[in-house]
């Protein structure tokens, strides 16, 4: 808030700016009235030196609080009597501004992909003989899979197939699942439907999927994938559905061994180990776990000890 003042010996104007407000105040100093049947006197201005300066500051705050106080007032009323207040001109211009915001609203629209990205599945008429797979639990648990098809899902992961991420856990590469259902099931006898639209978070991709076999339900899961830019979200997507795959698989059996805590540390005893590498453009060390038939690649180089390179 910006404030200027003018003061002389009989008068002070005040002036304030704030981004929103501009308030003008104008105080004057009046002669005391004379007592009644006393000697008329001369009023004389005193110089304004002589006024004390207490005085003087409590005149310029006296006025700048009655221009609040009406600002107070002002911000209280209802908009109808704002606009009735109004000068015939200034309700012209408030209401061509009012027009112009109306029209900028209507032809910018801005959409809020946390609210999702507008791809919800179509829901089917409950007259039709389909399946509406987005709420249907149609032939969840109604009978058993063939025992080939059983013997393909629930058979060991060879531990070559086996992948372990620089933290240390580790997890079955997302094909490895289709081919597994594609060698039980056959191409085209399973699927992916929806059950919801997809939902984007300021740092990740999230939707849910049913796993469907033979024309029957088999399970139901959430899948997510982070994401860095805005570039990036058609990935996350196709990420998300591989990881909805993933979690739906568990349901089956497949893969696991890999939720068994005893397979977990034999298989990092067995077919890990650790790196002490060192990044070579910020020449940062750190370590990593990485398979032992694995080898360090760009950007990293291997180093012996955080203290030796």
């Amino acid at each position: 808030m910006a404030t200027l003042t003018f003061q002389r010996a009989t008068w002070c104007l005040q002036i304030s700016r704030t981004s929103r407000t501009f308030a003008v105040s104008f105080t004057t100093a009046l002669p005391r009235r004379s007592k009644p049947g006393s000697l008329p006197s001369r009023s004389r201005a005193f110089p304004e030196s002589s006024i004390p300066r207490s005085a003087r500051h409590n005149q310029a705050r006296s006025a700048f609080t009655s221009t609040k106080v009406h600002q107070a007032q002002q911000a209280q009323q209802s908009p109808a009597a704002r606009v009735g207040a109004l000068r015939p001109e200034e309700h012209s211009t408030q209401k061509a501004n009012g027009l112009r915001a109306s029209e900028i609203s209507q032809n910018t629209t801005t959409q809020d992909l946390s609210n999702g990205l507008d791809d919800q599945p179509l829901v089917l008429d409950e007259g039709t003989t389909k399946v509406d797979w987005s709420r249907s639990f149609h032939g969840l648990s109604t009978q058993p899979f063939s025992k080939e098809a059983a013997d393909v899902l629930l058979q060991a992961i060879p531990p070559d197939d086996v992948e372990v991420k620089p933290d240390g856990i580790i997890y079955l590469p997302e094909i490895k699942y289709r081919r597994l259902l594609n060698k039980a099931f056959g191409p085209g006898a399973w699927g992916l439907a929806p059950r919801g639209e997809t939902i984007v978070t300021a740092k990740a991709v999230t939707r849910e999927y049913a796993l469907v076999v033979l024309g029957r339900l088999v399970s139901v899961a959430r899948g997510e994938q982070d994401y860095f830019s805005p570039e990036g979200i058609p990935t996350a997507a196709e990420g998300c559905k591989s990881n909805a795959l993933m979690r739906c698989c568990k349901d089956l059996g497949v893969a696991s061994e890999l939720w068994d805590p005893v397979y977990v540390r034999k298989f990092l005893a067995e077919h890990v180990k650790e790196v002490f590498v060192e990044h070579q453009v910020t020449k940062k060390r750190r370590k990593l776990y990485m398979r032992k038939d694995g080898k360090v690649s760009y950007p990293y180089k291997e180093a012996k000890s955080f203290g030796v390179s």
